[in-house]
This record gives C-alpha cells, sequence and structure tokens, in this order.
C-alpha cells in the first residue's frame, strides 16, 4: 500500500496553506476533522469522484496541514495541529474562526 510524503514543518509555507484553504471542499474536510480525528476519506467525500478527492487531499498534505497514514486497506487523515501551530501560531485557529463567523452570518436559503 502506498505510503505518503509528509513535509516537515521548516517546509511549510503561508502561501501553500492559504492556497489550500481557499478551497470551500478543502476548508469543510478541515473543519470536519477539526470534530474528530482521524477519519478514513470517505466520511469526508461528499459524495465527490474519488479522483478529485485524491487532488484536494494531495493539496492539503503537500501544505502541510493534512497526515494521511495507511492502515490496512484504509487511509486515516488527521490534521498536523502541533506543526502547524509551532510553524504559524495561531494561523489555523485564526482560519477557522473567521470561517465559522462567515458561515453563521451568511444569508439562509429560503
Amino acid at each position: 500500500m502506498k505510503q505518503y510524503d509528509h513535509p516537515a514543518p521548516e517546509e511549510f509555507q503561508l502561501a501553500g496553506i492559504l492556497h489550500a484553504l481557499a478551497d470551500p471542499f478543502r476548508l469543510s474536510v478541515v473543519q470536519k476533522l477539526m470534530q474528530h480525528q482521524p477519519q478514513a476519506c470517505a466520511p469526508l467525500q461528499d459524495g465527490r469522484p474519488k479522483s478529485s478527492i485524491s487532488h484536494h487531499f494531495a493539496v492539503l498534505r503537500k501544505s502541510g496541514l493534512l497526515r494521511t497514514e495507511v492502515v490496512g486497506v484504509t487511509h486515516m487523515n488527521s490534521l498536523r495541529l502541533q506543526d502547524m501551530e509551532a510553524r504559524f501560531p495561531g494561523l489555523l485557529a485564526a482560519i477557522l474562526a473567521a470561517a465559522e463567523q462567515e458561515e453563521m452570518s451568511a444569508p439562509q436559503p429560503a
């Protein structure tokens, strides 16, 4: 089974993290993982095709936000919270708080 490469914390780039979180689907994956981790890919898919999911998870891994461990045939995903906090203190918490605030103030469909 494939093992994934994960950048070292000193390799994390602010632009890469912001790019990863700029996509609404990737942001939602991070939000879901903040609620419960680790999680397999399936509960995080939101009905998207596997090829799309693979791309999004690769972007999250490359940015340093996500760690994917292969456990048997399951890919378990977790956030690299300590590494993120060490490299960019408060960044992830601030982004997630702003996203939550934005969601709460968004107009609700009628």
